[in-house]
């Protein structure tokens, strides 16, 4: 018999309340009291009225100042409550966020910035320095507000001798609580980048209603409520903190914690001191927290689910008895899509399954890549997906109707990954069919590391390609394969990286090759790439030494 997922039920019915704004006003005005954020290590709680008291004044600072709805505003900030209040104060104005990577610069940074042609731009002090250097291709900001963390002076002097308006970011949140106009399901809400494969980095355009219905699926897969609190300590300029941690708990009207970064040595201590029920785990943070040593008071905590993407399905069960866990959850999706292949709570999968249909939101089909037509089961075919609610999936890539065109192929969108299902109606996740990779829980788009190696004078051809990672869920390791015509250090290569692209991104392997593996159009071979991997002639930058 053919299983599918039939949790996912709105906790909002109407599809005309899936808007940030409209969930905020109504906790604030049912449970005003109710605490809704905690960032323990600023020493501060937020009730739901509190909350929605600061995201109008923060909207009302931003429409006097000139927004309109629809205005890009551009968050570049590491975890904290006032990024939280600046991306709600966004949502409640009508505004679109568009959060970025903290550890862009260059022409990375600039790329997304200039894409999104934003007027108005909330930043880290430690980052007015990366804005300057690319101030010729971000002159459209009108105005900065900086966030204070040691150098917020300064930097508001620095933007400001480079023509910028700049202000401190508490002056963001002394504005009018005005009359605004409501936001509606199908306005754009945010831009989240997602890596290019075959081009620069995309932007998903999300409008209102898919950003709550990401929320609405964590809702259902760890069954959250009033009575939880739920930790991220993922980085809030991803979607895993924010629509699938932070807006999740708004939406249950639920306790969501901040934290600054994840500490493998410290995760438990954060659970426990803060009551925690449910968290997320991403990528390798499952093994590293696993590989603590193990405590006596383990299981002293109020721990209930974890959201593990990817769960590391060898130590799952160990796990859960470890700190007295009731279940993991997982779901397969993408930005652009949302994840229409979920985990049912408490239910045993079978080893590597990611999941079932959800059957009552999305149209799901695994097809051969070439011709769209569906494979049969047990193949493995390419994920494709096209939703049953409107706006539940994203509008398409920002100022790239090319890059939109060609994903939404035949009706359905194409999600480039390899995947196939049972005969019980379980998917499980293959490989990608993109060349993009994942490492530490970043993105990374191959494209953009070879366009930064290119440009080495040394170098004539280069491909990126992922290779596995020695742990568990860890993803991939990157690799760059090198046609050099003359001899050149790999710690050359390795050192023109850095400053270029982010530490993240930078090979962790070289190979020099006299040429790359191509097809007859002349369009790289990576799989061939991928079969050699890590072979006796690579060099490892961590290891500093040829394999």
């Amino acid at each position: 018999m053919t299983q599918v997922y039939r949790d996912l039920v709105p906790s909002f019915e109407d599809p005309d309340d899936w808007t940030l704004a409209t969930v905020l006003r109504s906790h604030a005005a049912t449970r005003p009291d109710a605490t809704f954020l905690m960032a323990p290590e600023e020493g501060l709680e937020w009730t739901y009225a509190e909350m929605l008291s600061s995201a109008q004044r923060v909207a009302g600072t931003l429409t006097k100042s000139g927004a309109e709805p629809g205005d890009r505003v551009v968050i570049m900030a590491a975890n904290s409550s006032r990024l939280v209040r600046t991306w709600f104060g966004t949502a409640v104005g009508g505004m679109v966020e568009v959060p970025i990577n903290t550890n862009y610069e260059g022409e990375f940074l600039r790329h997304q910035v200039a894409t999104v042609a934003p007027r108005w731009a909330v930043i880290d002090d430690a980052f007015a320095e990366r804005m300057v250097a690319i101030a010729d291709d971000v002159r459209g900001i009108d105005k900065f507000w900086v966030i204070d963390t040691g150098r917020g002076a300064e930097a508001v002097e620095l933007l400001r001798a480079h023509g910028w308006a700049a202000e401190p970011w508490e002056d963001l949140e002394e504005g009018p609580v005005l009359d605004l106009p409501d936001p509606q399901p199908q306005d754009l809400g945010a831009i989240f980048f997602t890596s290019g494969t075959t081009g620069p980095s995309k932007g998903v355009a999300m409008p209102q209603a898919q950003l709550y219905f990401f929320a609405q699926v964590v809702v259902s897969l760890t069954r959250l409520t009033p009575e939880d609190t739920y930790l991220t300590t993922t980085p809030l300029f991803h979607g895993n903190a924010q629509f699938m941690a932070v807006f999740p708990a708004l939406v249950a009207g639920a306790r969501a914690v901040v934290r600054s970064k994840f500490s493998a040595s410290k995760w438990i201590d954060h659970v426990r001191e803060s009551g925690v029920t449910v968290t997320n785990f991403v990528g390798v943070m499952m093994d590293f927290a696993w590989k603590q040593p193990p405590r006596p008071d383990d299981r002293d905590n109020e721990l209930r689910c974890i959201y593990a993407a990817p769960t590391a399905s060898t130590i799952a069960d160990s796990f859960k008895e470890r700190y007295g866990i009731e279940a993991f959850v997982d779901a397969f999706g993408l930005t652009e899509t949302c994840a229409p292949i979920l985990s049912p709570y408490g239910v045993e999968r079978p080893a590597g399954a990611a999941g079932l249909q959800a059957a009552d939101w999305f149209d799901i089909r695994l097809v051969d890549p070439d011709t769209d037509r569906e494979v049969p089961v047990g193949e493995v075919g390419e994920l494709v997906v096209r939703p049953k609610q409107p706006w539940t999936c994203s509008m398409g890539y920002y100022g790239m109707p090319e890059k939109t065109l060609e994903v939404w192929r035949n009706l359905w969108f194409h999600t480039g990954d390899a995947l196939r299902r049972d005969e019980h109606g379980w998917y499980y996740f293959v490989d990608r069919y993109k060349d993009a990779l994942r490492r530490r829980g970043e993105n990374i788009s191959s494209y953009e590391i070879e366009e930064v190696i290119l440009a080495h004078p040394a170098v004539a051809e280069c491909a990126v390609i992922g290779v596995p990672s020695e742990v568990e869920a860890g993803e991939d390791e990157v690799m760059a394969v090198i046609v050099a015509p003359s001899p050149v250090d790999p710690g050359e290569i390795f050192t023109w990286c850095q400053g270029r692209i982010p530490e993240f991104a930078i090979p962790r392997f070289a190979r020099f090759v006299d040429a790359l593996p191509k097809t007859p159009s002349e369009k790289v071979r990576k799989a061939a790439l991928r079969e050699v991997g890590a072979s006796s002639d690579t060099h490892d930058r961590l290891r500093e030494s040829v394999r």
